[in-house]
């Protein structure tokens, strides 16, 4: 597995528990928890914006939209604790078969990063 360019394999609490949660909930056939956060106007170390890839047979007949809100329902403690943004990737193990591509995350286009 190789974290895309500008986010990093995280092990913090933060990304911990987003990894614990969705492997309990949806036992995905792949699952990356990727830390965007050093994109983002926040402290070095932060646990604020995370992407995750995750390809599970519980996507199977769901639209993307159904896709999203399974995972955000899945992590509403994080949101709650301070979790600002999610990218979700969420894919069929079919899906996942024809195209494993997964895209880079915009830059951010907030705040006051230089």
């Amino acid at each position: 597995r190789r974290a895309l360019s500008g986010a990093t394999m995280s092990s913090g609490p933060v990304a911990s528990a987003i990894r614990t949660k969705l492997e309990h909930s949806f036992l995905p056939h792949h699952l990356q928890v990727l830390n965007e956060s050093s994109g983002h106007n926040v402290p070095p170390g932060s646990e604020s914006h995370f992407k995750v890839v995750i390809v599970s047979r519980k996507f199977d007949g769901k639209s993307i939209i159904d896709r999203h809100r399974m995972v955000n329902t899945t992590l509403a403690e994080e949101f709650d604790n301070g979790l600002h943004m999610l990218s979700i990737v969420a894919k069929t193990p079919e899906q996942w078969k024809d195209s494993a591509e997964v895209h880079q995350s915009p830059k951010c286009m907030g705040g006051d990063k230089d």
